[in-house]
């Protein structure tokens, strides 16, 4: 049986590496002009970003979106 691929392109993926990804790429100020959230801004962790991302969905929705949009397409 041939194995189905998700549609999903976050798929696989948890909300740390998503984060990191964005971070090494755009850095703690980049992030915080992007999506102006005070975890971003005011003395910035990971660990704490983490725990505000988790607890609302819809600034996870826009980090998500963001990556999604950045990050490369696979080529066929």
């Amino acid at each position: 049986m041939p194995v189905k691929k998700s549609k999903d392109p976050l798929h696989g993926l948890t909300l740390e590496t998503i984060l990191t990804y964005m971070l090494e790429l755009h850095g703690w100020e980049g992030l915080w002009n992007r999506i102006p959230l005070r975890c971003f801004q005011f003395d910035p962790s990971i660990k704490s970003s983490l725990i505000f991302l988790r607890k609302n969905p819809w600034a996870r929705e826009k980090l998500e979106n963001w990556y999604i949009c950045e990050v490369p397409k696979p080529k066929k």
